[in-house]
This record gives structure tokens, sequence and C-alpha cells, in this order.
């Protein structure tokens, strides 16, 4: 493979077989091809798109570049499920545990926030003690005896991806939906998945703001991932305000102690995290139908079985054993609270999703760069869903933030996030299509 003429090919529009594929990413991961070259292709995919089939090639090369898991000994069927991001999106951190308290192995590798959006292991690092990176025993160990571990990604896995990820970053590339479904897919395969379900996001506070690219964006992440051999599912769901009635890290672990513990229940958080334990206890094969499987989601958590789950990861991955008897002992308060009062009479009618997650960053609960620390403590608590009927100086939420001038300023971001109406709005449905 000489990798000029294979950039010139997807140039010109033309299809690359799967070897040649295979051999630019092992030259890739090898360190034989130039910053130059690899943005190249890039480019070339960018503009040429890829075929089903290239794509299916180019997601099991780069998953190969690495380190491939393997669950010997686990009887249970592997499952996991991936997010495209979005605010107050925790949906992961209460899951997995759901989905192991009714009978499936969780390996569930999950990253930091991007941009405005939350990251499942920022949430995580508030729990103290709690390991992302454990070695590879501990990993298999804990998905045995718990059920579901959640994790961070190691170098080992794809490693493929992190240098063509890099290269895109600084190419205008990463918009490219053959390139985004290999990088996602490829960390799966890696993971020695047999079942996958996806959350595509989309609206305000989404990646994918329109439906139509949201579906493209679905189907050709399931149409590869059942190519490779995954049986995948995906469901869009709707990112016009958060999921959560939290946006931040501590905050939003509190609202997954309280989902776990039985009271967030009838909420959009709750209809989402119940669709997908369906969807996953049905792909593989413990449920007949999603109805059942969702019936079986519910005993798990009204028994508190799920809970058992969640405390027993946490404690085998070093955090404390009575993290959720005692949350208050082990999460940290931002030292100054204030309400966001409603500037008006009406109905919440709208938000600005991605102004929101925006905001968590400026009080300190996110990044600008990547090496800027994240203080866990702040963010946003008890925010109120669309469609709430509120009085004028009723507080919609409440702010927590690391002193008095953080919070007056996070007090009006957040006020100015929301439209108030005096009708009542048409609310879009959490879950907006299967794929």
């Amino acid at each position: 493979m000489i990798p000029q003429e294979l950039i010139r090919r997807k140039r010109d529009g033309g299809e690359l077989d799967a070897a040649d594929i295979r051999s630019f990413i092992d030259a890739l991961a090898a360190g034989r091809l130039s910053e130059g070259q690899i943005g190249a292709f890039a480019m070339a995919v960018w503009f040429k798109g890829m075929s089903r089939e290239e794509i299916v090639a180019l997601t099991l090369a780069m998953a190969d570049s690495g380190d491939r898991l393997q669950w010997a000994g686990i009887d249970r069927p592997i499952a996991d499920k991936h997010s495209t991001g979005g605010v107050g999106d925790n949906v992961s951190l209460m899951l997995a545990p759901i989905a192991a308290a009714c009978g499936l192995a969780v390996p569930m590798i999950s990253g930091r926030g991007l941009g405005h959006t939350g990251g499942t292991l920022d949430k995580l690092e508030s729990i103290p003690g709690y390991m992302i990176t454990p070695d590879a025993d501990l990993f298999h160990q804990v998905v045995k005896q718990a059920g579901c571990a959640i994790i961070g990604q190691t170098g080992a896995l794809a490693p493929a991806d992190g240098r063509l990820y890099a290269v895109r970053d600084v190419t205008a590339t990463v918009d490219s939906i053959p390139l985004i479904t290999a990088s996602i897919l490829s960390k799966k395969l890696a993971a020695g998945l047999q079942t996958l379900v996806l959350d595509v996001k989309v609206g305000n506070g989404a990646f994918m703001a329109e439906r139509d690219q949201a579906e493209i964006l679905a189907r050709s992440l399931v149409e590869v991932a059942n190519g490779a051999g995954v049986k995948t599912s995906a469901l869009i769901t709707d990112m016009n305000e958060p999921l959560a009635d939290s946006a931040g890290n501590a905050v939003e672990m509190r609202s997954c102690l309280d989902f776990l513990a039985g009271r967030k229940g009838n909420t959009r958080l709750d209809t989402v995290i119940l669709a997908f334990a369906a969807e996953m206890l049905e792909k593989s094969g413990i449920a007949a139908s999603p109805d059942e499987g969702e019936a079986m989601a519910r005993r798990a958590l009204s028994s508190g079985k799920a809970a058992e789950v969640f405390a027993r990861m946490v404690s085998m991955l070093g955090g404390p054993a009575d993290l959720i008897e005692n949350p208050d002992k082990y999460l940290a308060r931002a030292p100054v609270e204030r309400p966001v009062a409603a500037s008006r009479s009406g109905w919440l009618a709208a938000c600005d999703a991605r102004g929101i997650g925006v905001s968590v960053i400026d009080l300190g609960g996110g990044r600008r760069h990547p090496a800027d620390r994240i203080d866990h403590r702040v963010g946003f608590s008890e925010l109120l869903p669309l469609g709430t009927r509120v009085n004028a100086g009723e507080p919609i939420a409440i702010v927590h933030a690391a002193d008095e001038a953080a919070a007056e300023r996070a007090v009006a971001a957040l006020a100015a996030h929301y439209s108030i109406s005096e009708d009542e709005p048409a609310l879009n449905p959490v879950i907006a299509g299967r794929i």
C-alpha cells in the first residue's frame, strides 16, 4: 500500500478495498504516516464519503489496531450503550446497573466532557476514590462480580482512532459521518461487545441539531455495527432541554442516586433510561420484547437490586461502600447556592440547552482546555422541565457556585436561557424515533 495512491483514489471518488484500508490503518497505528497524509485522507473522506462496506472495513481495522477485550468466564450477554452527548445526560450511570441487575454484563467504556456536553467520567470522579482507569484484571473482575463497570478508555484500545481523531480535530474533519461512525464503533468493537444500543441526540443541546442529520448518523452507526457483527439499534432522543433535572458533576451524581432510590420516576429521564434498558434486554435475548424488558427494568429499580449493583461497582472500583446511604458524606457541595427566579408568570416554553451546558463550563464544571481542572461541586440542580407552569419569582433552578460573583453571573445566564410564555407549549416527545 502506497499511502499517497490510496489518498488519491479516495480524493477522486474511488472506493477503497478492505485490504488497503487495513494497511493504511496499520501504518497509521505504527507511526509510519505523516500528519499530512492522515489529514489528507480525512479530508478526502470528508468530501467524498465512504460506502457502507468501506466504513465497516475502516471500523474493523481501527478496532484491531490495539487490544481486544475478552470476557472468558462471564456467562452473561455482553452489552453496552453509547450516547452522542448532551446536557444533563447521566443515563449511563443508572442504565448500566439496571441492565446488570437484569442479567447483562455491561463493560461500559465512557468519555469525558466534550464541548458543551458533560462527561460520564467527570461525574464519576466526583466520588472520592473511584478509579476510572483500573487495570484489565480488575475491570474484568468488577464486570464479573458486580455485573457492570463504568471506566475510561485505555491507550491500548483502538489506538489508531486516537491518532486519527487528534488530526481530525485540527483539520476541520470531525463532522464526517463515516469517520464519526468508525471512531465510535471501533472502541465498542474492541470492548468485545455482543449487543449495543445507541442514543443519538437531536436538538439545540446536541451535536446534531437537525432531525435528518441525526437519522443519517443513527443509520450509519446501526448498519455498520450490525455489519461488523454486533447486534445494534438506536433511539433518537430529544436534547432541546437538559435530560435530568441537574447539569454538572456532583449534582448529576446526586440525581443518579435519587433515581436509583426510586425518587425520580415519571420524568423524561425515567422514560429514556427504561427505553434503553428494554432495548438492551430485548437485543440480548433476555427479554422476549421491549415491553417485557421495561417491566424487568422497573422491577430491578423498585426492588433495590439496581442500587445494590451500583454500590458494589463503586466499592470494587475504590469508592465508598456506603455512598448510596450517605451521599452527603462524600459528594462535595458548592459553598454558594442561589435560586434562579422566574422572570414572569407563565409556562416554561423553551430553553437553550447548549447555553446551559456552556454555563456549567463558565462555573468551572467543564473544560475550556484539555488540561483544565474541573470543580465537581458546581452546576445547576432542580431544573424545572419545559411545560411547567410558574409564577413570577418562583425558583426554576438552583445554582451551585464556588463564590458569590460566579453565582450571580450564573443566575443571570440561566434565567436568560429560558423562555416563559403565556400559552402552554407543545412539547417534543423525548424519544423521537427508533432505528
